[in-house]
């Protein structure tokens, strides 16, 4: 591995914001640290890095224990979410900082600033002010700074946090494209899951210092580890249910559920693609209390009476009106009995 985490705990004021934390990072692997605010995610990352001392526990780089050495000797690359270039150098003098610092003679600087800036999408950029980028740019040069002294880890900690939707999409294409590329190993922490789950081959879910769940993109959307993964991800219907065989009592009422589901007390989720709206004299009785346009369908909110709301996914032009008396039922096929 080339990264490995062993019980790395970080401790503030005798809390633990990283505690007793395992993780390992395979060479060329991309890997998304997700989680709210105060989950830990920036501690660790900042934590390998070196700018962050452990309280217990240890950091492996290629095997070797980074107990004691310097944050500017690990090898490392890290790019913050404000970018911090510096603004008195042009986009070249930003690109080629770590190169300096590594003792590389000015015609290497900039056959390596020429070669990153064409790999970034700003060919021919050295000379122009940081100050007259737009947030997008400031961004391709803050990841080509990064990149220039070839670390063996880059670390990204909220990269596309400042900028807007469409080119955070575009841009975290780019950036998965180009990773694979260079063939680089990645370790990044954001609070988007749409961005961590669009980067990475491994996304791991932090809270309260620990790690929820780790698993690819697709296993983690599929198999929540619990509640707390699943309302994350923004899944809604999540209640608490008594599994018995193939059915599941809810507040809902009797939900059937795959065969060979976790059995006894459970938390549920149904998906909102699970959540048929039929007449209003079928199934459960609800109220719709919102809807939200989420592009490819509309979100329903819908209210039954003495049960907790649900959401539901439908297309636009059958979406009912806010006010509606509709019925809901259930595909089994959309619901998970969490573990």
């Amino acid at each position: 591995m080339l990264l490995s985490l062993d019980d790395a705990t970080v401790r503030f004021g005798g809390r633990a914001v990283l505690d007793t934390v395992g993780l390992e990072v395979a060479e060329h692997e991309t890997v998304c640290v997700l989680g709210p605010s105060g989950s830990g995610k920036s501690t660790l990352l900042r934590a390998v890095a070196g700018l962050q001392p452990l309280s217990d526990g240890r950091v492996f780089l290629d095997g070797r224990d980074q107990s004691g050495v310097p944050a500017h000797r690990r090898g490392v690359g890290l790019m913050f979410q404000d970018h911090q270039l510096f603004p008195q150098r042009d986009v070249g003098g930003n690109v080629a900082f770590g190169l300096r610092m590594r003792g590389a003679g000015k015609g290497e600087q900039e056959r390596r600033v020429g070669e990153l800036l064409d790999l970034v999408g700003l060919p021919g950029a050295a000379r122009r002010a940081v100050a007259a980028l737009s947030g997008g740019e400031q961004q391709r040069v803050a990841l080509a700074r990064a990149l220039a002294p070839s670390p063996r880890l880059l670390m990204l900690d909220e990269p596309l946090g400042q900028l807007d939707r469409s080119l955070r999409e575009r841009l975290v294409v780019e950036l998965r494209e180009l990773f694979g590329r260079l063939g680089t190993t990645v370790l990044a922490v954001t609070h988007d899951q749409g961005e961590a789950f669009a980067l990475a081959d491994r996304v791991v879910v932090m809270r309260d210092g620990r790690i929820a769940q780790s698993g690819s993109p697709l296993e983690v959307w599929q198999h929540p580890a619990d509640a707390f993964v699943a309302r994350f991800l923004g899944f809604e219907n999540v209640v608490e249910a008594t599994v018995a065989g193939t059915a599941a009592v809810t507040p809902w009422g009797k939900l059937a559920v795959p065969e060979g589901a976790p059995q006894g007390p459970r938390t549920l989720l149904v998906r909102p693609a699970g959540v048929r709206l039929v007449p209003a004299d079928e199934g459960l009785r609800c109220t719709v209390t919102a809807r939200t346009f989420r592009g490819t369908h509309v979100a329903v909110h819908l209210q039954p009476r003495d049960a907790p709301r649900l959401e539901a996914a439908c297309p636009l032009r059958l979406a009912p009106g806010t006010g509606d008396a509709v019925g809901v039922e259930f595909d089994p096929a959309e619901i998970l009995v969490l573990d």
